[in-house]
Parts: structure tokens; C-alpha cells; sequence
């Protein structure tokens, strides 16, 4: 691979990870603290976190940006679809795609790992609240599926 392939891979990278940025912060607003426990882009304070009552834009950036790398981390191991369902776990939590207890892995989770990409159904049926499907969150699937699936 020359050096010019990979700065170009890098800058692909690096444009899909700040578009799955904007997509969050797209559908998930800003949380004032009125929307205690969560703050910044749909953080969740977790127990021992301290944050101030007012927090900046570029705050709210760099704590959307951390929990990101964080979900991106726990899926690593699916490639190039670690981002996608990265987005996906920001909102309805990795333990809900990961499995826990006796709450077993998401099918979507277990087509990646066997390899099979062929998920777009499996993607967009999170879009449910209370037992309702919910319009705008579907548009939020399609968009983060159209902008940061990768064939």
C-alpha cells in the first residue's frame, strides 16, 4: 500500500467517524439540566461523575466524542462495522446488542461475527420506545445505516 492510499483511507476514516459525530448530535439534541441524568449529546452521568451545571458546546463535543471511542472499542472486533453499531449503542446501550444475564446477543451482533453483513432489517427494527415503533428514531437508522455502512 503506498503512502498516498493510506492517507486517503485515514482521511475516509477520519470523515466517517466525524459524520457519525454529526449524526449523534443531530437526533440526539442537547441535554440541559433538565434532562438530568444525561447531559452534553445523550451522556449518561455515571456514578462518581461530576459535571458542572452549564456545560460548553465544545464539553458536550468532547464527552460525545469519548463515549464514541468507548462504544467503538466494545466492538472492535467487528471491523469496519464497529462505527455503525457504535452509533446504534450510543443510543439504546451496548448491553442491549452485547447480551447480559440472561438477555442473549442481538441477532444483529451474532450476523456480524459470522461474518454475514447483510443486517439492514436487523439495523433499522431498533427503532422502538415502550413497545411502539417510533417514526423519527426510524429515520435516525436509515440515516446512520445510508451514511456509515460500508459494503
Amino acid at each position: 500500500m503506498t503512502v498516498t492510499s493510506l492517507r486517503a483511507q485515514e482521511n475516509m476514516e477520519d470523515s466517517r467517524w466525524e459524520t457519525a459525530v454529526r449524526c449523534i448530535k443531530k437526533y440526539e439534541g442537547w441535554h440541559g439540566p433538565e434532562h438530568h441524568p444525561y447531559v452534553a449529546y445523550g451522556h449518561r452521568i455515571r456514578k462518581g461523575e461530576k459535571f458542572p451545571t452549564r456545560l460548553t458546546e465544545s464539553e458536550g463535543d468532547s464527552i460525545l466524542r469519548k463515549d464514541l471511542k468507548e462504544m467503538c472499542a466494545l466492538f472492535r472486533h467487528l471491523g469496519k462495522d464497529s462505527l455503525l453499531v457504535a452509533c446504534l449503542a450510543y443510543q439504546v446501550g451496548p448491553y442491549r446488542l452485547l447480551g447480559y444475564g440472561r438477555m442473549p446477543k442481538s441477532t444483529l451482533i451474532r450476523k456480524l461475527e459470522a461474518g454475514n453483513r447483510d443486517i439492514y432489517a436487523d439495523f433499522i427494527r431498533y427503532c422502538h420506545y415502550k413497545g411502539k415503533k417510533i417514526p423519527s428514531i426510524e429515520r435516525r437508522r436509515k440515516e446512520e445505516y445510508r451514511l456509515l455502512f460500508m459494503p
